[in-house]
């Protein structure tokens, strides 16, 4: 409780320091941020003028400044996108406005549950509306507001926002969506509630490594009218000691953007204090934060990710992007994160001219979102702050899952936009609860549907408004059928700032197609050994070498004359087992026409019982173009790859039992390989 008025307090001075200020004392302000799922229709258009100016983002909301920064890139590529998102954007350019409303109707039936995405709305709302204003009576300084309401909840929207380009302030009701992914987010997203919150970060990068930071203290709701699926009773137990609190979160991020295109960060989120005992200081966070494993894992919950974006900028610009993570270490390395997720996922800005399509993936391995000392995990208001899949699923059984979400947009000659999307989900057939090994007399697993829906939304601007419908239809995992039927009208902006809704089919051109930027298919064989590592006290085995098939996709740009940056899928059969692997990271530097060296790291999932995860990383050479008469743009490859104690937990009544609750794999290869480049 001290730490979050202490942060208060501090929001306070600063205000009243930055109101002392003259405005010629500083470059440049504070920016204001847009929606987040809240306008999808405009907000898509936003994402894809991103990818096109070539900006690598790792987190939402946007910025509006920054945004503003990209359109002049953007528009060199796709003039008529570029003129709907600075349209829209012309709203923030006044002293104050209405930059958002929106009001919705809905028709429902069958079963009851959470949207995805959308701030805990019940699919069995009939209703929901939204809206934001500003005023911002000075470069520093910014004053949001507005409010989320459906059946059954009211939530205030806004912030009180002041500070500099390189240092801004945010305190209030505040969203956070920590994951370049557009549809699920790990740590942090928008399928609760938004909790009030400060927030600390910039929002223009910093120095030529194009830094960002974000800092963020947020109070959970666990004992509320709204408390939702949460426990009855107490919700903390620490050393025997029982209460009842709201925990409180510190998160933080970190990012670089050396060269444009693509941006490398780490988050990371911690649950603490809230009662019981439980220590909340902030030396307490300060010492975690550089010792995340020993005591700190017994006082606290944490999560970490790794996530990073690459923009491959040829005549059919796309985005590929990742997010590894992980609850708490892993016992295999203090520097390795336990119980995995990963994410991945692509994203085509414009495709045969009037398209876009955005695929992405995602699997995490058990006890996400449940924890023995927060008895309701990391939820709020009893749904879950992370990936909209563990919500569905009974509240803290903590089963690991896997999603997918394809979705299709299409700019129609009669104007508009139509968007269709699908999303998908399977449970694990393991009980999960908050243990991360199997113990006899468990429960049995619960026998989980695969969960699907699919929805169709068009949208279009009609005399100052925007108007549109939409159909969401599924099944959940506990097998009930739900749909909703949906209209809804959006403020559209007065006449400098609304979508005019003219399509110009000849203006759009393709991408900026640049020297260096290649996709390119590996093949060959691999040479493996796997070293296995079940339990302390069962003997280490190492397999005989084998080999075995290969098989890659990939994407690299030039960052210099003689360096390339990109990244890879890897398909390998290894002792009989499936081993994906995704490359990151994937560096190469050209020394001549014909001989190149790299460096990679990535993340390698190994089908096992149960999904296995962990870092590899490597190196490689390359001899280019090595029959420049008979196989033009034909490379021979050699890499060396290890992967470092790829681990599972020990969830299944067929694994074995003892001090430790996971198996570990290394797995070391040699890879030879032809690689095509186009």
């Amino acid at each position: 409780m001290a730490s979050w008025f202490k942060a208060w307090k501090f929001a306070v001075a600063l205000a009243c320091l930055v109101g002392m200020v003259p405005g010629s004392a500083w470059a440049e302000g504070v920016s204001a941020y847009l929606p987040l799922n809240l306008e999808p229709e405009i907000e898509r258009q936003i994402e894809r003028v991103l990818i096109l100016a070539d900006e690598p983002v790792l987190k939402r909301p946007f910025a509006v400044e920054l945004v503003q920064l990209a359109l002049p890139q953007a528009c060199k590529v796709d003039k008529p996108l570029c003129t709907k998102v600075q349209r829209y954007l012309e709203r923030y350019s006044r002293d104050y406005a209405v930059t958002h409303a929106s009001a919705t109707g809905s028709l429902t039936h069958g079963a009851d549950g959470v949207v995805p995405n959308e701030y805990g709305l019940p699919i069995r709302s009939d209703w929901e509306f939204s809206s934001q204003a500003y005023v911002q009576p000075s470069d520093y300084f910014l004053a949001s507001g507005g409010v989320i309401a459906y059946s059954g909840r009211t939530q205030a929207a806004g912030t009180l926002s002041l500070g500099f380009n390189w240092a801004q302030l945010d305190a209030g009701y505040r969203p956070h969506w920590l994951s370049p992914m557009t549809d699920s987010s790990m740590l942090l997203s928008t399928e609760a509630p938004t909790m009030p919150s400060v927030t600390l970060s910039n929002w223009e990068p910093l120095t030529r490594l194009g830094f960002q930071y974000e800092f963020i203290l947020a109070r959970m709701s666990q004992t509320g009218s709204n408390s939702g699926n949460s426990l009855p009773g107490y919700n903390i137990d620490y050393n025997g000691v029982l209460s009842r609190g709201n925990p409180n979160l510190f998160v933080t991020q970190f990012s670089i953007e050396p060269f444009p295109g693509w941006s490398l960060g780490v988050n990371r989120l911690v649950e603490y204090g809230g009662g019981s005992g439980l220590p909340d200081s902030a030396s307490f966070l300060v010492h975690g934060f550089f010792k995340p494993s020993g005591q700190f894992q017994t006082e606290a919950n944490q999560q970490a990710s790794y996530v990073s974006r690459f923009i491959f900028p040829g005549k059919t610009p796309f985005a590929v992007y990742f997010q590894y993570s992980g609850e708490d270490n892993s016992d295999g390395g203090s520097y390795l994160l336990g119980n995995a997720a990963l994410s991945a996922g692509i994203d085509f800005p414009r495709i045969w001219r009037h398209f876009d399509l955005t695929y992405e993936f995602s699997e995490w391995q058990n006890i996400w979102y449940v924890h023995y000392i927060f008895l309701d995990g990391t939820t709020n208001d009893g749904i879950v702050e992370g990936n909209w899949g563990a919500q569905e699923r009974n509240f803290n059984d903590g089963v690991g899952a896997r999603s997918q979400m394809l979705r299709i947009g299409w700019e129609p000659p009669f104007g508009g936009y139509l968007q269709e999307r699908v999303r998908t989900l399977v449970n694990e057939t393991y009980y999960g609860g908050d243990l991360r090994q199997y113990y006899p007399g468990e429960p049995a697993a619960y026998p989980y549907h695969h969960y699907y829906d699919f929805s169709v939304m068009y949208s279009r601007p009609w005399n100052g408004l925007t108007v549109g419908a939409e159909v969401l239809a599924g099944r959940d995992v506990f097998g009930q059928s739900f749909s909703r039927l949906s209209g809804f009208v959006r403020y559209g902006g007065d006449e400098r700032t609304r979508d005019n809704g003219e399509l110009d089919e000849d203006s759009y051109g393709g991408g900026p197609n640049e020297h260096g930027a290649e996709i390119f298919v590996d093949a060959g064989m691999t040479l493996n050994e796997v070293h296995i590592d079940l339990e302390p006290g069962i003997p280490k085995t190492t397999t005989s070498p084998s080999v075995d098939p290969h098989l890659g996709l990939g994407a690299r740009r030039a960052v210099s004359d003689k360096n390339d940056l990109g990244v890879r899928i890897e398909l390998d059969e290894i002792d009989g087992h499936g081993l994906v692997g995704v490359r990151a990271i994937d560096y190469r530097h050209r020394y001549t026409d014909s001989f190149a060296l790299g460096a990679f790291a990535g993340v390698d999932r190994y089908s096992l019982a149960t999904p296995a995860y962990s870092i590899y990383f490597g190196l490689g050479a390359q001899w280019r173009n090595f029959l420049p008469r008979r196989l033009p743009k034909w490379d021979l490859g050699l890499d060396l790859r290890h992967a470092q104690n790829i681990a599972r937990d020990h969830v299944l009544a067929t694994d074995p039992r003892g001090s430790r609750p996971e198996s570990f794999y290394k797995i070391d290869s040699v890879v030879l390989y032809l690689s095509r480049r186009f």
